[in-house]
């Protein structure tokens, strides 16, 4: 076949221009120049990826959350958690999974449409006014639960289950969310994963020992640890680093042991945490008086310190706790707040909360300094006591665990870290299993998110 002279310097001009998909599965949407499609209403959420923002479609008044992935630093191409969360959630749809509309790439940003929700568990655990009771708490568990089954039948791990990633909208509908650190999973599989995922609330025991052969159990563990949030009001390890998590972790349900645990001993890091002396469990005595005993029973399941004590989801779905009263009730019975409420938002109003009671004391130290209290009167004496303090030094965990983390071909080393990685951006194959079309719209700069 005859090649023309100018095919390479037309080729290597072509890769200079941004490409423009044209697969059947992420059409190119012509939205006309001069437009504003969306109009942003505030933010709502924020991490490493960028930031999250309520919006409206000005065509159609369609209430949508905008997650913009920040890509003005970028040298590497597309994060690869952001790519990740896109191919994933092409292939699902569940009434309990978050819905995906389409990719907006604009200068500098991708934004990722989804259906909006107003609310997330943390923040409304975070609530000064609003309480759920049992059935409330059912209700919520049980959508969980109901989601977990779902992702982990098409053999997906979430591995980032915690509140602010449980959305809830006025429907009373709960939704997974947040799907950077999830991966596709297969049984008899002998690949790595990386143990440096989840949130350290909600990360599980075998993890934390440096575990990276596991499965869906991990996210069972998430899911116990939110039912003992919804019934009780708090999360039931609440550590500040891994070792103190650990400790958390055998305060309430014991030291593990071979007998309990077959394993355990070889897990990496079970030698180098290993407490001093056995501890019992003292969870039943802990929870007995505010849990059911079924309630009792079940969250026991789900946070078995052995992974494979604790159920599927599917089978945790049909414990007793579902089917005593009192029943769960239904979504649209849950108590309803009045505007958003999201961890995000909660947190930036208890900071003007705590600015203002910095600013008022603040205002007392200098009067004391004056020799007056804030109210003009003569202060009292002061007297301060200061002591130095010293600890041992220690072997750090995380170098460690950064010294120990896998990262073979087969393995997930780069969800250690979101910025370890990174991939090419290039249109989804809907070719390949059963997936739903999402769109991806490239904007000029005059077809622009509307800032305001």
């Amino acid at each position: 076949m005859a090649v023309e002279v100018g095919a390479k310097e037309t080729t290597a001009e072509a890769r200079r221009v941004p490409p423009t998909p044209v697969s059947a599965s992420v059409p190119q949407i012509d939205l006309g120049s001069g437009s504003q499609l969306y109009e942003r209403l505030g933010q709502v959420g924020e991490g490493t990826y960028g930031k999250v923002y309520k919006a409206r479609n000005r065509e159609t008044g369609q209430l949508v959350a905008l997650k913009r992935i920040r890509m003005e630093t970028e040298r590497d191409g597309f994060p690869i958690t952001a790519m990740r969360e896109m191919k994933l959630l092409q292939s699902m749809c569940h009434e309990n999974v978050l819905k995906l509309y389409e990719v907006m790439i604009l200068k500098g940003s991708v934004y990722l449409v989804f259906e909006y929700m107003d609310y997330d568990l943390a923040g409304v655990l975070a609530h000064p006014k609003l309480q759920y009771d049992e059935s409330h708490a059912k209700c919520l568990l049980r959508q969980l639960l109901e989601g977990l089954r779902y992702l982990h039948k098409k053999g997906v791990l979430h591995r980032d289950i915690k509140g602010s990633n449980l959305l809830l909208n006025k429907c009373g509908d709960l939704k997974l969310a947040d799907f950077g650190l999830a991966r596709l999973h297969r049984r008899g599989r002998n690949a790595d994963y990386t143990n440096r995922v989840i949130t350290l609330w909600y990360r599980p025991p075998e993890l934390l020992l440096g575990e990276t052969k596991y499965g869906p159990e991990v996210d069972v563990w998430g899911a116990g640890c939110i039912m003992l949030e919804l019934l009780t009001g708090k999360a039931p390890f609440q550590g500040q680093d891994e070792i103190s998590q650990l400790e958390q972790v055998y305060n309430t349900l014991g030291t593990p042991d071979t007998e309990r645990w077959p394993g355990v001993v070889d897990l990496p890091w079970y030698h180098l945490v290993r407490p001093k002396e056995a501890r019992p469990s003292a969870f039943r005595e802990r929870y007995a008086s505010l849990l059911s005993p079924a309630a009792l029973e079940l969250a026991e399941q789900l946070l078995s310190m052995n992974p494979a004590g604790r159920p599927s989801a599917e089978e945790a779905l049909e414990h007793r706790y579902f089917s005593e009263k009192p029943l769960a009730c239904s979504p649209a019975s849950l108590p309803c707040i009045e505007g958003d409420w999201h961890e995000f938002e909660s947190k930036q109003r208890n900071k003007r909360r705590h600015g203002a009671a910095s600013t008022t004391n603040n205002a007392e130290a200098r009067a004391v300094r004056a020799g007056t209290t804030a109210s003009g009167r003569p202060s009292g004496s002061l007297s301060v006591e200061s002591s130095q303090t010293s600890t041992a030094a220690k072997r750090s965990y995380d170098e460690v665990a950064a010294g120990l983390s896998p990262t073979t071909a087969g393995g997930d080393a780069s969800a250690a870290s979101p910025e370890a990685k990174r991939t090419a951006v290039r249109p989804y194959d809907a070719s390949h299993g059963n997936t739903q079309a999402i769109s991806v719209t490239m904007l000029d700069s005059s077809t622009a998110v509307d800032p305001h």
